[in-house]
């Protein structure tokens, strides 16, 4: 049985979509001057950093000696190589070294007798198959600065969480720690929206108030047979507007971003593993279970069962 849950907004429907495993399991304790070099990591996997006291530059890709403060969060949803430095660094850095001792998370430190900076870091781990869609809407990187915005007072009480429970090893910390950092993605994203001064692809719909209806369609219903009037209709606007619409603000056309919905849902379900294949294929819009097949096995490369096998063998 599907269950309809239509209070649920579309930000948290659409990240329902893409489910993604976290880990925070490095604090780094330096003292000026240091750096911290990250290669680029696998497709699929998105280091982020905590600033929870001083101050860093970033330089990645091509953009330079970016200022860093207290508050602030990076993650990198591309995997993309990059660095975090004090402006004093240069070849007086002192090398970086794990620390003693049996904490949370591992500690890292250094010689450096200069100012104080205290980071947290960890990764986002997205299954590569559902998630293309969801990883190629996000930028190479994306920075939220929490300070002086109250309006973001839930993600700054988190951080404050977080650094409280990776001072110490106290009874239940390693719980405690892994299902605050699962949180940190959905209020990392909503401080993001609210914040950037413009979207990316599938975001940028939930940003474009004359949109938000089609999109909330789509996510409430993907087994409707939405055709193009449908969607139209749905925003009150005549065929041809809303088409070059939709296509200037998500960069893909209203059927491209259907198909994505469909597959990653589809997707979902089967890794819930609760519902039939067929059962699955006819919710996201399918009549008959061949024809689900051969789009799914299009779309993944694999079919629904062997998809179904494979994140049961990976869980």
């Amino acid at each position: 049985m599907f269950v309809s849950s239509k209070n649920v907004d579309p930000l948290s429907r659409l990240l329902s979509l893409y489910p993604l495993r976290t880990a925070l399991d490095i604090r780094c304790h330096f003292g000026a001057p240091w750096i911290l070099d990250q290669p680029a990591v696998a497709p699929g996997i998105a280091p982020y950093h905590l600033i929870l006291k001083g101050t860093a530059w970033l330089d990645s890709g091509g953009q330079k000696d970016i200022a860093l403060q207290e508050g602030d969060i990076i993650v990198f949803p591309k995997g993309s190589a990059h660095s975090l430095h004090t402006d004093d660094a240069g070849s007086g850095a002192t090398p970086v070294r794990e620390l003693p001792g049996e904490q949370v998370v591992q500690l890292k430190g250094n010689d450096g007798t200069g100012s104080i900076t205290d980071i947290l870091c960890g990764q986002f781990v997205f299954d590569r198959g559902t998630s293309s869609v969801l990883l190629a809407a996000l930028p190479e990187f994306i920075l939220v600065r929490t300070a002086g915005r109250p309006d973001f007072a839930g993600l700054q009480a988190l951080i404050a969480m977080l650094r409280v429970e990776t001072e110490a090893m106290r009874p239940g910390a390693s719980v405690v720690v892994s299902q605050l950092s699962s949180a940190l993605f959905a209020l990392l994203i909503r401080a993001w929206l609210e914040q950037a001064a413009s979207m990316p692809g599938l975001f940028s719909l939930l940003a474009e108030r004359r949109l938000q209806p089609v999109l909330h369609g789509i996510l409430e219903a993907p087994e409707k047979s939405w055709s193009l009037s449908d969607m139209a209709a749905a925003c009150h606007m005549s065929r041809a507007t809303f088409a070059r619409l939709f296509r200037r603000i998500a960069g893909d056309t209203p059927a491209a971003i259907l198909m994505q919905t469909r597959m990653a849902q589809a997707a979902s379900w089967l890794v819930q593993g609760e519902r039939t294949v067929g059962e699955i294929g006819e919710a996201v819009g399918y009549q008959s279970e061949a024809a689900f097949n051969r789009v799914f096995k299009r779309w993944f490369g694999v079919g629904p069962g062997q998809y179904r096998r494979s994140a049961r063998a990976n869980s």
